[in-house]
């Protein structure tokens, strides 16, 4: 299933082109996120969403609930983590795991600037790490137009997640990572020659080993131990203050459902935790109908959002 979701395409004709926006996030960050604004942004909820580990805004999971979330009247932000989306040449540094701070500074623009009445943050695998995390990191703080957050397949426990990966069955999984994280240095190198050094790439072939070279040193970890512990929104999930949903499959092949039976998870009354049988990862894919095109994740997503957003 996990193959599958990635690999079908899919086409979207009822949501409208986006427009871009570039949002200087930093002194050497800036970032492109893809908009779907209502008519009447200031008085519509937005759905900002983040993709996961070398996705983009364009992935087809960002584009599946764009489009039923734009049907729902909301306005939609679909971030592109720094890189992502073809947009190497506007930051000098990686994105991470645990890196908040943009999807934080978008969530302020829409509530200062655009005057948004209400922001709902969903996430994928990567990206349900970092919402889960800004919602931890804000704690008692989340702004009260931050009304909910989403996490679908979040790598929550990073360390555990990598250990996951690197299992004989997932070889494909890590191939395909790093076959994306290799090409994607190569481009950084070619654009900023005196910060990246490609002879660490010599035989690099696995998550753990690219974030012990890149990742971690260059985002001030040091190691890629380090790096999983700070990063994992593990470790805040206990401070959550707002209603979270986290959406996850018991056969995802890297994402091991133990971690969302933590204490720390299951003591807070502000987390509620979905376990699917089935799901794989960030797939959930089932018939489709005349009433349901079959991506039951994208739906959750969607209903979660419009219940807190219009009832809260």
């Amino acid at each position: 299933m996990t193959v599958f979701a990635w690999a079908r395409q899919r086409a979207l004709p009822s949501l409208p082109a986006p427009e871009a926006c570039y949002f200087d996030t930093d002194t050497d960050a800036r970032v492109l996120a893809h908009c779907n604004w209502q008519p009447r942004r200031e008085a519509a909820p937005v759905l900002l969403l983040l993709h996961g580990l070398e996705g983009s805004s364009l992935a087809h999971y960002m584009r599946g609930i764009a489009d039923k979330a734009f049907a729902a009247g909301f306005s939609v932000v679909r971030l592109n983590q720094r890189n992502c989306g073809g947009t190497e040449h506007l930051s000098r540094g990686l994105y991470h795991s645990g890196l908040t701070h943009d999807p934080l500074f978008l969530l302020r623009h829409l509530i200062d600037d655009e005057h948004v009445p209400a922001v709902v943050i969903a996430g994928y695998s990567l990206g349900g790490n970092l919402t889960l995390k800004l919602a931890g990191d804000l704690g008692t703080d989340a702004p009260p137009q931050l009304k909910a957050v989403c996490a679908v397949s979040p790598t929550m426990d990073l360390a555990l997640c990598v250990d996951a990966l690197e299992r004989r069955t997932n070889v494909f999984y890590q191939w395909n990572f790093m076959r994306n994280l290799r090409a994607r240095m190569r481009r950084k190198a070619a654009l900023f020659p005196d910060v990246y050094d490609l002879a660490k790439l010599k035989g690099l072939w696995t998550v753990r080993g690219f974030d012990d070279a890149y990742t971690a040193p260059m985002s001030g970890f040091g190691t890629a131990t380090r790096y999983y512990h700070e990063a994992s929104s593990l470790r805040v999930v206990d401070r959550i203050r707002i209603p979270a949903l986290i959406l996850t499959a018991a056969n995802d092949p890297f994402v091991p459902p133990e971690q969302f039976t933590r204490p720390e998870v299951e003591a807070n009354p502000h987390v509620r935790v979905l376990i699917t049988e089935d799901g794989g990862h960030c797939a959930f894919v089932s018939e489709p109908d005349p009433a349901h095109d079959g991506y039951w994740a994208e739906h959750a997503v969607v209903a979660w959002a419009k219940h807190h957003a219009t009832t809260s």
